[in-house]
């Protein structure tokens, strides 16, 4: 009876001690995906960071943080952003960035989506402030540059960088949206008069240019008068022609003298 009670205490402790080491060899086993990297304290100090793969850390003693490396997208919000000639614009925009240094979005900054959001809407409402309504509107990537560069600068000492940003929208006020659309039908009906004037001077000289050409001969004219008389009206009904001679004048001026 005592060698039974023994063998199932030792059972008992053998299964214990199992289970023990069972725990502590899960714990201590870390896969990292190939998007992540391991970021390793031992006793709270940083120690070193790991790349994909199986990896064994000290349970207790040393801890894992994983850090996706991935791009990210944050949206910046539709805020209401005063240009330089003071015209309120409403804009939203989009920061694609990335974690380059795994450690130091850890240890140096706390939560570095969040932060990554507001310093580009801190940036965002300084670059638009400065600038004037004509050029937000139509220098959009130049405005997107901009902002990049003042957000990447402070960023990569959190060991962030930052890919591109982009400004989906710029919501005009109604009233200026009334009078650019007033702007842009008179610049319409200024161009349509240009071109108008454009056509009747290249007609006049084309014009001009026949005139002397059927000037040249005496036949071309009577030729030019047969074709009009001809265009007048398709339906032969419908139109009456008066054939005079071609020296009436002449012939005219003739009598006129002679009755003289």
């Amino acid at each position: 009876m005592e060698m039974e009670a023994l063998v199932t205490m030792g059972l008992c402790v053998g299964g214990i001690v199992l289970v023990f080491l069972a725990s502590i060899l899960s714990r201590s086993v870390k896969q990292i995906y190939q998007y992540e990297r391991g970021v390793v304290f031992q006793l709270g100090r940083y120690l070193r960071t790991l790349d994909p793969g199986l990896r064994i850390v000290i349970p207790i003693v040393q801890e894992i943080r994983k850090v996706d490396m991935r791009i990210k997208t944050a949206e910046i919000p539709r805020q209401e952003v005063m240009t330089r000639d003071n015209i309120p614009l409403l804009i939203n925009a989009v920061v694609y960035f990335k974690v380059i240094s795994p450690e130091d979005v850890i240890i140096k900054i706390e939560d570095h989506v969040f932060a990554v959001r507001q310093y580009t809407q801190a940036a965002l409402r300084d670059v638009i402030g400065n600038s004037e309504m004509d050029f937000v509107l139509t220098e959009r990537e130049q405005i997107a540059e901009s902002i990049k560069k003042i957000v990447d600068s402070e960023t990569s000492g959190w060991g962030v960088d930052v890919e591109a940003i982009k400004i989906q929208e710029v919501e005009l006020p109604s009233e200026m949206k009334r009078a650019m659309a007033k702007q842009a039908e008179a610049e319409r009906e200024r161009r349509a008069v240009i071109i108008a004037s454009q056509g009747e001077l290249s007609a006049s000289e084309n014009l001009r240019e026949a005139a002397e050409n059927l000037a040249k001969s005496p036949g071309a004219l009577h030729l030019r008068t047969l074709q009009t008389i001809r265009d007048i009206a398709s339906d032969p009904s419908e139109k009456i022609v008066l054939f005079m001679p071609s020296d009436i004048g002449a012939t005219m001026s003739h009598l006129i003298g002679t009755k003289k």
